[in-house]
């Protein structure tokens, strides 16, 4: 599919700029041939002029028009005066010059057959003007082939470059298939397991045989394993709603420090009962603008990645601060330090740092969540890891106004 989207990208791309490129080109001619007609025709009016018979002296020696010019009497009679770059004509074929000049019917034009561009000019004798356009005619074709090759030399560099953006056009694309292709195969492993223990308890709970204990517990195990799914299944749906932009949310303003602080009581206990220690340092009076909802959740998603991730016995830090016009939340936990390859992974949908720990940790779907929460608030969320310790850094715009007046009431 992607091969033919490629291919397809390349050909539509291809008959737009060949048709550009002709037509600009053909523009090219046309104004040319229409500026050498024009001035034709102005340099044969002026010989026209030069050559009147009262006129002393006729055109000037310099005069290089290729130009003769035939007069027409009251009576019919023909007479020629020849320029520069002419032979003689008998009367025969200037009468028979004149003749076709007259059946064209128009004041000017060209004879074809002679190479010629005629004007009529009204005066005490009518005069037919006529100059050579084999000259003109050279350079219109030379001009075309240069176009023409112009053209076929464009269209060659053209496809060439086409094939370039092509895959270039079609890499996020691409990305997309693939990230999609992983999305729906790593959404399929997580409920696998959970469906395969729902079925084999359910099958054991329909035999005659079994206790009323052994009962109970299969029981447990299908509503365990249920809820397991479910939670996958709703997560699932905020990634989905998320992706559609269907997860709207109304900005208001809020207090973040506030909210950092309230996010931090409930996991108090679960942190000391892991045997770690929660530090905080929280400047107060950051506000943002946003959703508390969703902003909530970014916080808990982060305090419980790093409770699940922290090595035994470590201290987790969470720092609050403000940098110019944007707040930067730090949170930090001790751990395994994770390689550029895992830090780049880490925000990516059932991504774990660490498979062996995929039952304790969840889906390896919540970072993913809050990293679409906090490009939505325009911010941006990142990963850091070194000396031992792993950090999430979240940067959000504070809300201008309420800075303003904070400052100003201090």
């Amino acid at each position: 599919m992607l091969k033919r989207l490629r291919i397809k990208f390349v050909c539509i791309n291809m008959a737009l700029l060949t048709a550009m490129l002709c037509v600009i080109l053909g523009l090219v001619v046309h104004f040319a041939q229409a500026g050498m007609e024009a001035d034709s025709l102005r340099m044969m009016q002026s010989a026209a002029a030069l050559s009147r018979p009262n006129r002393p002296g006729g055109p000037p020696e310099d005069f290089r028009l290729p130009y003769f010019i035939v007069r027409i009497n009251r009576a019919g009679q023909l007479s020629a005066v020849w320029g520069p770059g002419f032979t003689h004509m008998s009367q025969e074929e200037l009468r028979t010059l004149v003749e076709y000049a007259i059946q064209e019917g128009t004041p000017s034009g060209v004879l074809s057959a002679w190479q010629l561009r005629y004007l009529w000019v009204d005066g005490p004798e009518k005069s037919l003007v006529c100059a050579d356009i084999s000259r003109e005619r050279a350079a219109l074709a030379q001009l075309a082939q240069i176009c023409a090759l112009g053209v076929l030399g464009g269209f060659a560099a053209l496809l060439l470059l086409s094939f370039f953006l092509a895959r270039w056009a079609v890499h996020p694309v691409e990305l997309a298939w693939e990230e999609q292709r992983q999305f729906v195969s790593d959404a399929s492993h997580e409920l696998k397991t959970p469906l395969t223990v729902i079925t084999t308890n359910a099958e054991l709970l329909q035999e005659p045989d079994r206790g009323p204990e052994e009962q109970a517990r299969f029981s447990q195990n299908i509503l365990v394993m249920s809820r397991r799914m479910r939670q996958l299944v709703e997560r699932l749906l905020e990634l989905a709603r998320a992706d559609s932009g269907r997860d709207q949310f109304v900005p208001s303003p809020l207090d973040f420090s506030a909210l950092a602080e309230r996010s931090l009581l409930p996991f108090e206990p679960v942190f000391f009962e892991r045997g770690l220690t929660l530090t905080s340092s929280i400047q107060p009076g950051l506000w943002v603008k946003g959703s508390p909802s969703h902003l909530q959740q970014v916080l808990d998603i982060l305090l419980d990645n790093a409770q699940k991730y922290a090595a035994p016995g470590g201290s987790v830090t969470l720092i609050l601060v403000r940098q110019s016009w944007h707040l930067l939340l730090s949170l930090s936990n001790p751990g395994e330090e994770l390689t550029k390859e895992e830090l780049k992974h880490i925000f990516h949908r059932f991504y774990r740092a660490d498979p062996s720990r995929s039952q304790e940790s969840g889906f390896g779907l919540g970072l993913s969540i809050a990293e679409g929460i906090v490009r939505t608030h325009r911010g941006r969320i990142w990963a850091e890891s070194r000396e031992g310790r792993i950090t999430f850094h979240v940067e959000l715009p504070l809300q201008r106004f309420k800075q303003e007046t904070a400052a100003q009431s201090m």
